[in-house]
């Protein structure tokens, strides 16, 4: 167990750059496997959870040299993959076991996945339910809906699945499969999740298209494919990390940071439309898009919040973000509602919990719902002892709290920030 002391801070200045995109990272490395011809990925994410996916990949053949400026994918296409050597272990990652299942579904050979306590404890119904619907034979090993899921070879077929939840990772799961499926297969989700899948698998020569819904809500659909070829993929810097940093800089006296090449897509730029509606000084600079994925350098400066209401549509575009946006509304002037949120419960944790004891810790007013949380704010926080539970995001947003309390706090287990980022507590350190 490592624990991690964090001081109050001020005047925090500078420019910095934040790790690749992980979602991006996971899918470049899964379409870079099934592709014919390499792929090679720059600004890749080499956080524990993208290193599971490529262990699991290279245990079915694939080739995957880790280069210091690149990571290179040497495709086997759509159906080249090769039994693995026994159980594939993908550790703390919902999004490797979710996608790769669609992947694995489609193939002639038998496989498991089983990953650590945390990850093994994660509903997996949510994809075995359309999987299954497609022929899929996916079985839960321990008959609790959990992982390790048992995989057994199967002919897809192609469906239009209704999901309950916006949830890019079962859109993504069945897209996947739709690969391998005898018919088209489409995705209506209730509102639109995440689409980096979509725009990936568009560029790596599948033909996917989505529709938006009068009401809100989305249908992709992917047809069956042959093959797929091996692209170039820049990954933007991820919005969900750069996250803290923005916080940090909006909750910080007399402070201006500049987080260079972040992505803003649509789907994941939720963060960025809160922080605007709680009065944050921040500029969107250098935008551009490369490979359908947007990104800019974002300038975000010292400033005064306000309360604000966090739901429907939107809740799907920050999902990640809930825990950081909520330290941010507890030293925000008035009150902040955050509901629509009940996915927070099957994240690392259950964040509806572990954010809202966190505060509490702290001194904050909060109050949990069945949905998300009530945060009164103008909360002065007091420096407190927080338990992570091995949840990076829970360790990140605190770290931010500790910066504007009063007082030392310590993160404990603050070593799970290796999930998503490894050098977070270093670039706080010099940023401080």
């Amino acid at each position: 167990m490592s624990v991690r002391k964090i001081t109050p801070g001020n005047h925090l200045r500078g420019e910095l750059t934040v790790p690749g995109d992980k979602s991006i990272s996971h899918r470049a490395v899964m379409l870079g496997s099934i592709a014919q011809g390499t792929t090679e990925i720059t600004n890749f994410l080499t956080g524990a959870d993208c290193l599971s996916t490529i262990r699991c990949f290279r245990q079915m053949g694939v080739s995957i040299e880790e280069r210091p400026d690149c990571i290179l994918v040497h495709g086997r296409g759509l159906r080249g993959l090769t039994a693995p050597d026994g159980t594939m272990n993908t550790g703390n990652s919902g999004t490797t076991t979710r996608l790769m299942s669609g992947i694995l579904a489609g193939q002639r050979f038998s496989s498991l996945l089983s990953g650590d306590a945390s990850l093994n404890s994660r509903p997996m119904k949510r994809i075995m339910d359309p999987l299954g619907q497609m022929g899929a034979r996916i079985i839960s090993v321990n008959g609790n809906g959990c992982a390790p899921l048992s995989i057994q070879p199967g002919d897809l077929h192609g469906i239009a699945y209704t999901s309950p939840v916006a949830s890019a990772q079962v859109k993504s799961a069945v897209l996947l499969a739709g690969l391998y499926a005898d018919g088209e297969t489409s995705v209506t989700e209730p509102v639109l999740s995440r689409n980096h899948t979509e725009l990936m698998l568009q560029n790596f020569g599948a033909y996917v298209m989505t529709a938006l819904h009068p009401g809100g809500s989305a249908t992709a659909y992917v047809e069956p494919c042959q093959e797929l070829y091996g692209q170039q993929v820049f990954v933007p810097g991820d919005i969900s990390s750069a996250a803290y940093f923005i916080a940090a800089a909006l909750l910080t006296p007399d402070s201006e940071l500049l987080i260079k090449n972040v992505g803003t897509n649509f789907t994941r730029a939720g963060f960025l439309k809160v922080c605007e509606a709680m009065g944050a000084d921040i500029t969107l600079v250098n935008k551009t898009i490369e490979g359908g994925e947007p990104r800019a350098d974002i300038l975000a400066r010292s400033s005064a919040l306000k309360g604000t209401v966090i739901e429907g549509e939107l809740i799907p575009t920050l999902i990640d973000e809930l825990p950081i946006l909520a330290v941010m509304a507890a030293l925000a002037e008035g009150t902040t509602v955050i509901r629509d949120a009940a996915e927070l419960k099957v994240k690392e944790t259950n964040r509806i919990d572990t954010v809202t004891a966190g505060l509490a810790t702290m001194g904050a007013h909060v109050t949990p719902t069945e949905d998300g949380m009530i945060i009164e704010g103008g909360s002065c926080l007091t420096g407190a002892r927080i338990q992570s539970h091995l949840d990076h995001r829970i360790a990140m947003a605190f770290a931010v709290a500790g910066l504007a309390a009063h007082g030392e706090t310590f993160i404990e287990d603050s070593q799970c920030v290796d999930v998503s980022y490894p050098e977070f507590f270093q670039t706080l350190d010099q940023l401080a």
